[in-house]
């Protein structure tokens, strides 16, 4: 595997939360053998024994169900051991979800998305979805603070052992309506926990992009907002349909805007679906390659 991407042009990889056990003693013999060098891992990384399937929601920090939160911490821990053995300076983690039982106020979301014609109103200019929307938020914040308590309280432990290890965190922003943190919260989070050594902010342009067609938010103005705290990007385009993990530069994202954040410090990971072309993956390299060498000569 590792092989094929260094052949593709690649010295850096991102291990994702798709890696099974059985890939590790792989992984450790081609980075001992310098095939590629890892710059990021992404929880849960590897997954846990018997899981198959890319799980990176499998546990939550931020469940009802103490169980689940110890197995929540568990698992990332492995993933932050296993991000310090393999060299990887940042770990990619997500926090969670508020859970509805039987009203989700997302649902009204879909159905009105779902019953758009391509002559619709641009949703920012529709009243009747404005109030649909503040609606849908107002019975999401009501609900959502046990939950985001509990997220809170599980990272106050993680972060101090990934500080033990010399790994940071990196918070990503998500592209569910019910997930946490809500996009107004990340940079609250990070002055509450205190560790800027330790944790940051993850830029995700593809959910960023889709929140700000569900009229969540507007991707310039959050990227503005974080980019302080940010430690690291995922590179992905969203298409017409509102798919991402498309190639870069195809779809509807402002790449230009994107990479007028960059520092040298950040790490860009190019994550596309695993369905594109070859050739698809080589002309989102060029892309970044081509947006890195405007921003820093």
């Amino acid at each position: 595997m590792l092989q094929e991407i260094a052949g593709l042009g690649f010295t850096w990889v991102e291990l994702s939360h798709g890696i099974r056990i059985t890939l590790v003693p792989g992984i450790l013999r081609a980075v001992e053998e310098g095939v590629v060098k890892v710059a990021s891992c992404h929880n849960f990384c590897p997954l846990p024994s018997g899981v198959m399937h890319a799980a990176p929601n499998l546990y939550m920090p931020s469940s009802r169900d103490a169980r689940e939160r110890d197995m929540w911490l568990r698992q990332s821990k492995r993933t932050i051991d296993f991000a310090h053995q393999v060299g990887a300076a940042k770990v990619v983690v997500h926090l969670g979800a508020v859970e509805f039982f039987w009203f989700n106020p997302a649902r009204k979301i879909e159905a009105y998305f779902a019953g758009r014609t391509p002559a619709a109103e641009e949703p920012a200019k529709d009243e009747a979805y404005g109030r649909l929307l503040a609606k849908a938020l107002a019975k999401l914040r009501a609900r959502m603070p046990p939950y985001w308590e509990n997220t809170r309280q599980g990272l106050v432990e993680l972060a101090g052992y990934a500080g033990q290890k010399q790994v940071k965190l990196g918070f990503e922003n998500r592209e569910r309506f019910e997930e946490l943190p809500l996009d107004a919260d990340h940079a609250e989070l990070l002055a509450w926990l205190a560790k800027p050594a330790v944790c940051g902010y993850w830029h995700d342009a593809g959910h960023a992009q889709i929140k700000q067609n569900l009229g969540l938010l507007d991707h310039r103005e959050h990227l503005g907002k974080n980019a302080p705290n940010a430690i690291g990007f995922h590179l992905h385009d969203v298409n017409a349909a509102g798919h991402d993990h498309q190639p870069i530069g195809s779809g509807k994202i402002d790449f230009n805007m994107v990479s007028s954040f960059w520092r040298p410090e950040h790490t860009l990971v190019i994550e596309l679906n695993p369905r594109l072309t070859v050739d698809e993956v080589l002309a989102s390299k060029r892309h970044v390659e081509d947006l890195v060498a405007q921003r820093f000569g």
